[in-house]
């Protein structure tokens, strides 16, 4: 359900019509049921037979909060959705989670200190090799995903997390993620080998190293590893410019270096049509883009087409 003061109640009610008659009635929600009944009227109060599907999880003082407020109530029910909808599928109970956007302050008022969606899947899943990854299913034949060396962290922080190993693994993730979307039984074996381009960290590429090392002795070494395993990967390109040439079809997925680096990127291209995708989870997991939009949660101007993509996405790996 998400935060119970955001948009993600309204997304998923303004959604729901759409994505039941696509793909059957096969969707449960984790939430509460007054706030998903809240949802449904801001949305015009046309959610076919949707309180049906609630599974009742989390503290129900949550309906109380209201729309567009940080609140620890909101925080926990949102945790408490994420951690049996998690537990649900690490079972074999469901096939897929897809999740509508939390608040990380309140978050983190309710006594959770996580980053975000990502840092809790990967803890309750027990993983320590995964990525937080935004795909665009419009862009191209196959689509184009972005998936980020460092995640939720200070600009500060991000140097000492570009290691060798961390560009190589997030290499592989996408890779793996790629080959998955491009595979269809029909092809052949060579449309699911992916092409992936890798952002520099410094300006310019480096300029060969004028204006830092990091693309010399850090994303390209790690780069020839990854082509020694057979994955189709250049080395770094200067990230001003990479994105230009993947949305021209040179590129099925890019490696960005920080957070902003590859979502705006991405998100300029198209903001609600991204899908957020967790990568190196032993379940699947998407999500739409967005946030929480507290500015307009509760007057039902919510756009629902992220979501929508996002169990569209989560379908297709299934």
């Amino acid at each position: 359900m998400g935060d119970a003061a955001g948009i993600g109640p309204e997304i998923i009610a303004a959604a729901w019509n759409e994505i039941v008659q696509k793909h059957g009635s096969r969707f449960i929600i984790y939430g509460n049921p007054e706030i998903m009944n809240r949802a449904v009227k801001y949305t015009g109060g046309t959610a076919a037979r949707l309180n049906e599907a609630v599974i009742s999880c989390g503290n129900n003082d949550a309906a109380d909060v209201p729309p567009g407020t940080v609140d620890a109530r909101a925080g926990e029910a949102a945790y408490q959705a994420i951690i049996r909808a998690v537990d649900d599928a690490k079972a074999g109970k469901t096939a897929a989670v897809v999740t509508a956007p939390i608040h990380k302050e309140a978050l983190n008022l309710a006594g959770y200190h996580y980053p975000g969606h990502t840092e809790i899947l990967a803890e309750r899943c027990g993983i320590r090799d995964f990525a937080m990854m935004l795909y665009l299913g419009t862009v191209g034949k196959y689509g184009l995903a972005v998936d980020h060396v460092t995640l939720h962290c200070s600009m500060k922080s991000v140097f000492e997390q570009i290691t060798v190993e961390n560009v190589l693994t997030k290499i592989r993730l996408v890779n793996d993620f790629m080959r998955k979307i491009r595979y269809n039984g029909q092809d052949g074996v060579n449309s699911a080998v992916p092409k992936i381009g890798i952002c520099s960290l410094n300006p310019h590429n480096g300029e060969n190293g004028l204006f830092g090392r990091e693309e010399l002795d850090i994303i390209n070494p790690a780069a020839v590893k990854a082509r020694a395993e057979g994955i189709d990967v250049d080395n770094s390109k200067p990230a001003d410019t990479i994105m230009i040439d993947a949305k021209n079809g040179k590129y099925d997925a890019v490696v960005a270096m920080f957070h902003d680096q590859g979502h705006i990127a991405l998100k300029l291209l198209g903001m609600y049509r991204a899908v957020n995708v967790a990568l190196g989870l032993p379940i699947i997991r998407t999500s739409p883009a967005h946030g929480t939009a507290f500015d307009i949660a509760g007057k039902g101007q919510a756009n629902c087409e992220g979501f929508i993509e996002a169990v569209n996405v989560a379908v297709k790996l299934i």
